[in-house]
C-alpha cells in the first residue's frame, strides 16, 4: 500500500459561516491516497464528494463516503479525510448558534446532530451545494447575491433535516494493539476471513482480540467486520461494479449470501441501500 500524501486543510477561514451567511460551500479536487491532516472547526461541516470516494475519520469512527452519502461533523470534532478514489470534494460549512447543534432544528431534536452521522445526499442537495461552491469566497456579495445565497442556504438546511440517516460508520478503538489490527482490516478487509487469521497476523491470540473488541467497541469481530465490508461495498459500487462482482470480491459464496448480510446489517435490501451507486445493477437470489 502506498503511503498517504498529507496536506493541510484548504484555508477554512475563507469559507467560515456567520450568522449573516450561515451556510457556505467549497469544492476541492483531491487525488487518491491524499490525506487532509486532522483539524476541527467552530462550525458544523457536511462532507461528501461529487465523484470519487473518501474516508472521513472523526469521533472515534471512520466513514467511507461515496457520492450518494455525506457525513455530518459537529463543531469542534477533530476529523481527517483520506481520499480512496480521486474525488471532487464538496464541503458545507454550517453556522451554529451558541450551545446549538444541527441544521436549524428544534433544541429537542439536537441530540442526534451532536454526533457524526451519515446521511443520504439527494439530487436537490447535490445541486444546491454545487451552486454554493461556485460563489467566489473572497468577493463581497451585493444585496442580490446575499439574498440568493441565503435562499439556497435555507433550502440546504431543509434538505439536511429531511435527509435519511444511515447506520454506517466503523468504530475505531483506543487500544493501540487493536487499533493497528482494525486499520489493517480497513486497508484490506478480505485478506483474511477469520478472527484467528487476523489475530495471528497481529501477534495476539484470538481470545485476546475478541476480548478487546467486546471491551473497546462493544461488539464482536464478525459484526464489526460486516460494517467494514459494507463500507468497501459502497466504494466498489461507486466505481460502477455490479452487485454480483462486489459479492465475489468481498468473499461471499453467492450474491444471495451478500444480500442477506446487507439486509441483516442495515435493515434494507442492497437495491435500496446502494441506490444510485449501482444504478441498474441487481443481486441474484439464486444460490
Amino acid at each position: 500500500m502506498l503511503p498517504h500524501r498529507s496536506i493541510a486543510p484548504l484555508d477554512p477561514q475563507r469559507y467560515a459561516p456567520t450568522a449573516a451567511r450561515p451556510v457556505r460551500g467549497k469544492s476541492r479536487r483531491l487525488g487518491a491516497d491524499t490525506r487532509v491532516e486532522p483539524h476541527s472547526h467552530a462550525w458544523a461541516q457536511v462532507a461528501f464528494s461529487a465523484t470519487g470516494v473518501t474516508r472521513v475519520t472523526a469521533d472515534h469512527s471512520t466513514y467511507l463516503v461515496p457520492p450518494s452519502r455525506a457525513v455530518w461533523i459537529p463543531p469542534q470534532v477533530v476529523h481527517a479525510v483520506t481520499v480512496v478514489q480521486d474525488a471532487d470534494m464538496r464541503t458545507l460549512y454550517v453556522h451554529q448558534g451558541v450551545d446549538r447543534c444541527g441544521p436549524d432544528v428544534p433544541a429537542a431534536q439536537e441530540a442526534a446532530w451532536r454526533c457524526c452521522r451519515v446521511i443520504e445526499v439527494s439530487s436537490l442537495l447535490r445541486e444546491l451545494v454545487q451552486q454554493l461552491t461556485e460563489l467566489d469566497p473572497d468577493a463581497v456579495p451585493d444585496a442580490a447575491d446575499q439574498q440568493r445565497e441565503r435562499c439556497i442556504g435555507t433550502l440546504v438546511l431543509d434538505e439536511l433535516r429531511r435527509a435519511q440517516p444511515l447506520p454506517l460508520g466503523v468504530a475505531l478503538p483506543q487500544d493501540k494493539r487493536l487499533r493497528r489490527l482494525c486499520e489493517a482490516v480497513l486497508d484490506a478487509p478480505t485478506r483474511h476471513a477469520t478472527l484467528d487469521a487476523w489475530a495471528a497476523e497481529s501477534g495476539a491470540s484470538a481470545r485476546t482480540v475478541a476480548r478487546l473488541f467486546r471491551e473497546e467497541l462493544g461488539t464482536s469481530f464478525v459484526q464489526w467486520r460486516h460494517q467494514v465490508l459494507l463500507a468497501r461495498a459502497l466504494a466498489l459500487a461507486a466505481r460502477g461494479k455490479p452487485m454480483s462482482h462486489i459479492a465475489t470480491e468481498l468473499g461471499y459464496a453467492s450474491p444471495s449470501a451478500f444480500t442477506a448480510m446487507v439486509t441483516r446489517t442495515v435493515g434494507m435490501a442492497p437495491s435500496r441501500f446502494f441506490g444510485g451507486e449501482a444504478a441498474g445493477a441487481t443481486v441474484s437470489n439464486r444460490r
